[in-house]
């Protein structure tokens, strides 16, 4: 069932002139229709302008991005950053780069299409090691990861670097496009508590536009390794992030911690009135419950409920997903919860 609105889809949307609940999309802090940052927007946009569609290697430099990018890379725990305008960019421009060495690429179970490199080998084969990242040779190898992966509720664990061989030197890609913002005391995510000493460089990849809702995306990595994508030709020829955007997140700060403390009141309500089961995955900590089960997906429209529903590049089925968002009510959690609790395990 495809599903066009209007206008864009809070906890509200309007189908054929009535009126659903929708619990889908990526907003997870409700800042995309949020009237105080929207004002913060206005704002930033009365100095910045719509957009500035010049290269950020210009001799004309924008203070908005070092000002971005200084506060980013310390809120990461990286030691430096970069904004560029999307995520997607962000991980092709992070692959390519990496491509150019003599490097083998690893991935992860269905990794995010943006960090998969296309001659990228398998992390495990039969839930076992790559039998390459075990043997006695000196390689450089690059591992790419999502920091929550599409179906999971809790971050990916990382106990597998334990098992390469010492003769690997590694590189490890980590998109954290669904947990920046959320996961973390402060939203940081996961990347700055990755502490392995097998790993040679860690590099984080992620879209601004999920839970932060802002145009662009982000590279955090070491100074060096940031310095040589600031002279990739792809990055020297682009356009950079919306700078009004960048701004308004400095200029909203308070605000985002605001929507982050509303969301977790929201998931510690609903962990208290849903029933575990089978049929779907809930982690209070996450604000996505998954279910390959086409039974909630009918059962939530019959009530007037839509939720995520899209077939995943990496993925074999369909992925119903439910989202939590800062802007639901108490009386939307309740609704959700009384179909989730009427399905059977």
């Amino acid at each position: 069932m495809e599903i066009i609105v209007d206008e864009f889809p809070d906890r509200e949307i309007t189908v054929n002139g009535e009126k659903y609940l929708y619990f889908g999309g990526t907003s997870y802090l409700g800042i995309a229709t949020n009237k105080e940052f929207q004002e913060i927007v206005y704002e930033s946009l009365k100095k910045w302008g719509t957009f500035y569609g010049s290269s950020r290697n210009a001799n004309v430099k924008l203070a908005i991005y070092e000002k971005f990018e200084n506060y980013f890379s310390d809120y990461l725990g990286a030691e430096t950053a970069l904004t560029v305008s999307s995520g997607t960019l962000a991980g092709k421009m992070v692959i390519d780069y990496l491509a150019k060495s003599k490097v083998s690429f690893f991935h992860y179970p269905k990794t995010h299409p943006a960090i998969l490199a296309p001659n990228s080998m398998p992390l495990f084969i039969n839930d076992k090691l790559h039998p390459q990242l075990q043997n006695t040779v000196f390689e450089d190898i690059v591992i790419t990861v999502d920091a929550i992966l599409p179906l999971e509720t809790t971050p990916t664990s990382f106990d597998f670097l334990d098992e390469i061989s010492s003769q690997k030197k590694i590189t490890l890609v980590l998109d954290e496009s669904h947990s920046l913002g959320i996961i973390g005391k402060l939203g940081e995510g996961i990347f700055a508590t990755i502490q392995s000493k097998k790993v040679y460089r860690k590099i984080m990849i992620s879209s601004l536009g999920k839970a932060l809702g802002l145009s662009g995306g982000i590279i955090a990595s070491d100074k060096e390794f940031i310095d040589n994508i600031c002279s990739e030709p792809v990055f020297v020829s682009s356009s950079g992030a919306n700078p009004a955007y960048l701004e308004a997140y400095i200029n909203g700060l308070l605000l985002y911690e605001k929507q982050r403390k509303l969301l977790i009141q929201n998931l510690n309500f609903l962990a208290k009135i849903v029933v575990p089961k089978q049929a779907f995955q809930f982690n209070k900590a996450y604000p996505v419950i998954y279910s390959n089960s086409d039974e909630i997906y009918k059962a939530l429209l019959m009530k007037k409920m839509i939720i995520a529903r899209f077939k995943y590049p990496t993925y074999e089925n369909y992925m119903n997903r439910i989202v939590i968002t800062a802007n639901h009510t108490k009386a939307d959690l309740e609704k959700l919860a009384s179909v989730l609790n009427s399905i059977g395990n």
